[in-house]
């Protein structure tokens, strides 16, 4: 047991400590001052920031104010002082009555730290107020027979001051029939009373003249009088008397006026007008005697206006009764007014933080606010609540001081805006209640970033779209408000094929809206990856990324390229070989078409748009294939010309076409016969500038071809033999001279004439090419490399050559020349012998100047279409890899005829397994193009 005894002790102690601390804390933080009454206005009550532990600028920094309730402020705050002054003139008699103490509570608010001190001041009395007599002029009457010693009660002065300041004494003027004796009451207050001293006699004096003066024991000291009018009356025996000395009476204080509150009752014994007696009130203030009425016949007492317990809860008067002989009596009523719950409790705001940031703490006070109800009792206490919110809670600081404060962190994107309602009920019966609405505006903080509507964005954009339109518009939402959700949009720097994304697109940086700053192309790349950044414009800002990936559509702009075949760029034309031979589906070449689109843009189809001869030649629609349709007959021309179309399938289809150039022929003669006839289709437009540049040429190759002439002339006159001819005399010996041709003359001529012109029939600028002097497929000699050093270096050729150092050559080996089977042309067939005679058929003359001159133009030029590779003298890729220079004479056998482009060969005849046509057989051709 003596554990639990020692825990309680203990627990009582604990308790005991706490509640001496509480009320040390409650003192500690009463301020308390005293002022006398009637000071001027700013009168300095005391120092307020001193006693608040505060410097005097604090007071306007920690925003402390006065907080009154119900009444005008009596007293304010001076802010550079920091002292508590009168804020008018105090009256204290008005403000406290009759009360000993007079003391007036209110609260100091320092409103950052939302705490409360209690203010008490005292307002002490000074003697401004002298005592007053209800009247100046007071009539007594007295019978004959009155016996001395007989007491009449006088008037009482009032004095609202208090203390020595109050009524203090009365004195009466000297007189030989009466004196003055004044009473003291229980509760203080002291009463006069005129006292006979000698007996009067009417006949001898009718009338005495009295003044009663009342003084106060201020200082200096106040006094009024009142003028007393004795007159003697004859015999008058009993004076009235009440039937109670005191009445008692409790009123509520919702009476209406008028009602009867009591009746008083006197009764005197005398007869006739001795004994009739008149009620009327000897003592009640000028505030009283406006509310309550009294009857001077029955002595009924009742409320002249309606009562309020909360302006006064208790009367006190007197009432007297006299009769017809001058004779009175006095009584006292006491009248009780209690309280009804007439009044809803009232509430008062006292601070209010609006507007609130969103992100305050839990537990921030946002109103602090006073409920009061003037009521008393039950009907005076008061509650306060709140709706269900689950935002903010409501608690009772200290009396009847209340605070709402934050019961969980605010979010102004979910409410900017409460509307928080305040109910103070009282406790009566019925219970009362008042309604408050606290207006909170909730204040943004940037703590929301913009938000995109979606994480990634598809953009589709045809090609070939127009610089500086709009492609596309991302829009990012930020809930916050004013500069906090204005949106800034940008682009992540970026680097696309070498180029920053700036030169690409750009971005409304209000907008969104997103431009072009040029054309795109699908050929060059497809998509594009963008970064876009949306930025608020709040402290510190907050941003977002969305990415947005552009797809470049494709458009039908480009026409299908055709790869194979493709116009040569020399003077030649691209033929293709049919055999005579060829069944039908014979597969004679293949037309090849890219185009650069994508999708169903680059879907090629072919088609046979014209054809020299229609039903002989068809072209695979997908394929592209040229092929015989039908076997050829004897009757079918040499040279077909196709016209192939390529058509892709885009909206609206874009097409191109090629011209085809069949040679119908099961040998290569048949095709050389007829080459004179082949040409390149011309371009209508620059038809006119290649007459003008084939006018010039043919000029300037008749002057030239007259200086070879002079020049062969003059080198026949002063003929020497070379080394070379030296080393060949023996062999060369019984060779007529008109049939050789010195091969200096032949190197000069060579050296000289290989200079060519090339032309194009799709040439429309006019270019005229004169490449250096070809020495690949030539004899050359030291001689002419001393001359022109230049031209003996040779030069790029598709004919392989041997690189072969310049020294003085040899002379030649007699193994050099051909045969007479070998040599070309009809001189192996016309001349029995091994001396190599020259050509003396003109149309092998003019055959073989054509195949040099031809192999010679596809060396010069490297980039010939059709053109096989080396060694084959351009032919191969269009006869066959059979068709090699290993079938063909020695080039140093070759020899330039001036004035003609034909050359003579035997390839062809080789290739055939074929003798060389005979000479009729060449003169018939021969004849048939000079006939053309």
């Amino acid at each position: 047991m003596a554990a639990p005894t020692k825990g309680q002790h203990l627990r009582r102690l604990v308790l005991l400590c706490a509640l001496v601390g509480t009320l040390w804390e409650a003192r500690a933080s009463q301020i308390r001052y005293s002022v006398p009454e009637e000071t001027e206005k700013g009168y300095i009550v005391g120092n307020i920031s001193k006693d608040l532990g505060l410097e005097p600028q604090e007071l306007a920094e920690r925003r402390v104010r006065i907080v009154s309730r119900g009444r005008t402020p009596l007293f304010a705050l001076n802010p550079r002082s920091g002292s508590l002054v009168t804020a008018h003139r105090i009256d204290r008699e008005e403000l406290c009555a009759q009360s000993a103490r007079c003391l007036v509570n209110f609260k100091v608010l320092i409103e950052d730290r939302v705490k409360l001190y209690g203010l008490e001041i005292e307002i002490t009395d000074i003697n401004d107020s002298a005592p007053k007599f209800e009247a100046e002029d007071l009539e007594v009457k007295i019978n004959e027979i009155a016996v001395p010693g007989a007491r009449y009660p006088l008037p009482e002065a009032v004095d609202p001051d208090v203390g020595v300041n109050s009524l203090q004494s009365y004195q009466l003027s000297p007189n030989h029939h009466f004196s003055l004796d004044v009473q003291t009451g229980d509760d203080g207050t002291i009463s006069p009373e005129l006292v006979l001293e000698r007996a009067l006699d009417r006949e001898e004096e009718a009338a005495h003249h009295l003044v009663l003066t009342a003084s106060d024991g201020g200082n200096p000291r106040r006094s009024s009088t009142v003028r007393i009018h004795v007159t003697v009356l004859d015999t008058n025996d009993n004076a009235p008397v009440f039937a109670q000395p005191i009445y008692r009476v409790k009123v509520l204080e919702n009476v209406p006026p008028g009602t009867r509150l009591l009746t008083v009752t006197a009764s005197d014994p005398d007869e006739g007008a001795n004994g009739k007696v008149a009620y009327k009130f000897r003592k009640i203030n000028e505030k009283q005697s406006l509310l309550f009425q009294l009857n001077e016949q029955t002595g009924e007492l009742s409320t002249a206006k309606s009562l309020d317990y909360e302006e006064c809860s208790f009367y006190e008067m007197e009432i007297q009764a006299e009769d017809g002989g001058g004779l009175k009596g006095r009584t006292k009523v006491l009248i009780t007014v209690e309280d009804v719950n007439d009044n809803r409790p009232e509430v008062t705001i006292t601070s209010l933080f609006s507007p609130v940031r969103e992100d305050v703490p839990q537990g921030t006070v946002i109103v602090l606010f006073n409920a009061h109800d003037q009521d008393s009792g039950k009907n005076g206490q008061v509650v306060c609540s709140i709706q269900e919110n689950l935002s903010f809670k409501l608690e009772n600081l200290e009396e009847d001081y209340y605070r709402l404060l934050t019961a969980q962190i605010l979010d102004r994107e979910k409410t900017s805006e409460y509307n928080i309602t305040v109910t103070a009920t009282d406790r009566g019966t019925p219970p009362l209640s008042t309604e408050i609405h606290i207006i909170l505006q909730v204040t943004d903080v940037n703590d929301n970033p913009p938000a995109f509507s979606q994480a990634s964005y598809s953009v589709y954009l045809p090609e070939n779209n127009p610089r500086g339109a709009s492609i596309f518009s991302v829009t990012a939402h930020d809930p916050d408000s004013n500069e906090n959700s204005r949106v800034i949009y940008s682009l992540a720097e970026d680097t696309i094929q070498g180029s920053p994304l700036s030169s690409y697109v750009s971005i409304n940086t209000d907008t969104g809206v997103l431009y072009s700053l040029r054309s795109f192309d699908y050929e060059h790349f497809q998509d594009l990856q963008i970064q876009v950044r949306a930025r608020d414009s709040g402290n510190p800002p907050l941003s977002s990324n969305a990415s947005l990936r552009m797809f470049v559509l494709d458009q039908n702009d480009n026409t299908p390229e055709i790869l194979y075949p493709a116009f040569p760029t020399d003077t030649s034309t691209g033929v293709e070989l049919a055999p005579r031979s060829a069944e039908p589906g014979y597969l004679v070449t293949k037309v090849v078409a890219v185009d650069r689109d994508s999708g169903q843009n680059a879907w090629l189809s072919y088609r046979l748009l014209k054809a020299s001869e229609p039903g002989l030649f068809l072209v695979g629609l997908h394929t592209g294939e040229v092929r015989t349709a039908r076997a050829l007959l004897d009757r079918d021309a040499l040279k077909q010309s196709l016209v192939v179309a390529v058509q892709d399938h885009g909206q609206p289809p874009l097409s191109a076409t090629v011209t085809l150039t069949v040679a119908v022929a099961d040998s290569i003669p048949d095709i050389l016969a007829d080459l004179g006839s082949l040409e390149i289709p011309e371009d209508p437009e620059a038809s006119d500038l290649t007459l003008y540049l084939v006018v010039a040429v043919a000029a300037v190759s008749c002057i030239f071809l007259a200086f070879v002439v002079m020049l062969l002339a003059l080198r026949l006159r002063h003929w020497r033999s070379s080394r070379l001819v030296q080393a060949t005399s023996g062999r060369l010996a019984g060779v007529p001279t008109t049939h050789f041709v010195g091969v200096d003359g032949v190197q000069a001529f060579l050296q000289t004439y290989s200079q060519e012109v090339f032309l194009t029939s799709d040439s429309q600028k006019s270019h005229v090419i004169f490449p250096q002097p070809n020495y690949a497929d030539t004899l050359i000699s030291q001689q002419s490399c001393e001359k022109n050093e230049p031209l003996c270096i040779s030069v790029d050729s598709k004919f392989p050559v041997e690189d072969t150092p310049l020294v003085p050559q040899a002379p030649p080996n007699t193994d050099w020349r051909f045969s007479q089977a070998q040599r070309p042309g009809t001189s192996g067939s016309q001349n029995g012998d091994d001396t190599g005679t020259w050509p003396n058929n003109q149309f092998d003359t003019e055959m073989l100047q054509a195949m040099i001159l031809a192999s010679a133009s596809e060396a010069a030029d490297g980039s010939s279409t059709l053109g096989g590779g080396a060694g084959t003298m351009g032919l191969s890729a269009r006869y066959g890899p059979q068709f090699t220079l290993q079938h063909v004479p020695d080039y140093r056998q070759n020899v330039y005829i001036p004035g003609s482009n034909a050359t003579l060969t035997n390839a062809a005849g080789k290739r055939d397994g074929k003798a060389p046509a005979g000479g009729n057989g060449n003169k018939k051709k021969s004849g048939k193009k000079e006939k053309k």
